[in-house]
């Protein structure tokens, strides 16, 4: 009898000290491999960040496979339904996403929302920027917001996509901030960023609504210079040039990119994602690449990374209802 009890209390033990231990042992190398899903094209920024998250990921050793599927169709929209109705097969998967996730969410594009995913974490951000011709009389965002104060049709800004767009809405939310009027804004869309830049150089519009990263690069052609960034403090790629918010104008954005799990994800399987992503920043793999991108580091796990995306909701939202594209 005492020794029934005896194998009884050391199997307890084994329970109580060794499982947990187990368990901890496999969630720690519970990722071995990973499936990016990819809302659109190849060659795109999501296709670029999911292909460069993977590549660091696999070159330092930190996961065995990585696998990629471009699903493009109903802007974003076909990849978003497909990880939703698919929840079950997917738990595998991470899809990657961006601030458009949260627009086309709002205007009806497609029907679901963040909400309707899993959000894992945001990984980088692509600042906008505001770019004017090495030969403009602007040489701050100050002189150009005056200006418009002034006359708002004599500071007409060019962007590489539609109305309602990011490249629209900054230079908007740039002028509320600056205590103008958004709605005089003239903003002039072109089908894509080298037309933008055309226009701009060609004098049909004074300044260009754009990324941080396509920025620099314009920058780096010897064409342009970038009046202010809209990141909280100033990049060390360029430390010369100051933020929005320091020039007296309240106001910062931030185009992330992030990844969102199926629906019902565990809980567990979750906090390994946003555990392994963490620990990417700390490869010199990852460095290597992001550096080469120009990118910049967002890491926002789990609820900080939904309470960001509200944020975001609630800015994009009452500006868009600003400029008549939201009820």
């Amino acid at each position: 009898m005492r020794q029934k009890l005896m194998r009884l209390l050391i199997a307890l033990l084994v329970l109580v000290f060794v499982v947990p231990v187990v368990q901890t042992m496999a969630s720690s190398h519970e990722i071995d491999e990973i499936h990016f899903l990819i809302p659109g094209g190849a060659g795109g920024g999501w296709d670029g960040t999911a292909r460069g998250v993977g590549k660091a990921l696999l070159d330092s050793g930190l996961i065995k496979e990585a696998s990629f599927e471009n699903m493009s169709g109903g802007g974003g929209g076909k990849a978003l339904n497909y990880l939703i109705s698919t929840a079950k097969r997917q738990q595998g998967t991470l899809m990657v996403n961006s601030t458009p996730i949260i627009i086309r969410s709002l205007t009806g594009v497609f029907p679901q929302s963040f909400r309707d995913t899993t959000p894992i974490a945001s990984v980088i951000a692509d600042y906008a920027a505001i770019v004017v011709p090495k030969k403009s009389k602007y040489t701050s965002l100050t002189q150009m917001i005056d200006d418009f104060k002034k006359n708002p049709r004599s500071v007409k800004i060019a962007g590489g996509s539609v109305k309602g767009s990011m490249d629209h809405l900054v230079p908007a939310m740039i002028i509320q901030a600056a205590g103008g009027d958004p709605l005089k804004l003239v903003y002039v869309p072109y089908d894509a960023g080298g037309k933008a830049m055309a226009g701009l150089l060609s004098g049909d519009t004074q300044a260009l609504s754009t990324g941080y990263g396509e920025a620099l690069g314009l920058t780096k052609q010897g064409e342009v210079r970038i009046l202010a960034i809209t990141a909280d403090k100033r990049l060390a790629q360029t430390p010369e040039v100051p933020t929005v918010k320091e020039l007296g104008y309240d106001m910062t954005f931030a185009n992330w990119r992030g990844f969102f799990g199926a629906p019902g994800l565990p809980k567990a399987k979750a906090d390994a994602y946003r555990a392994l992503l963490k620990k990417m920043y700390a490869t010199p793999e990852w460095e290597d690449i992001r550096n080469k991108r120009g990118w910049q580091n967002l890491y926002q796990p789990g609820d900080e990374f939904v309470r960001f995306l509200e944020k975001q909701e609630k800015e994009i939202g009452s500006m868009m209802r600003t400029l008549g594209f939201l009820k």
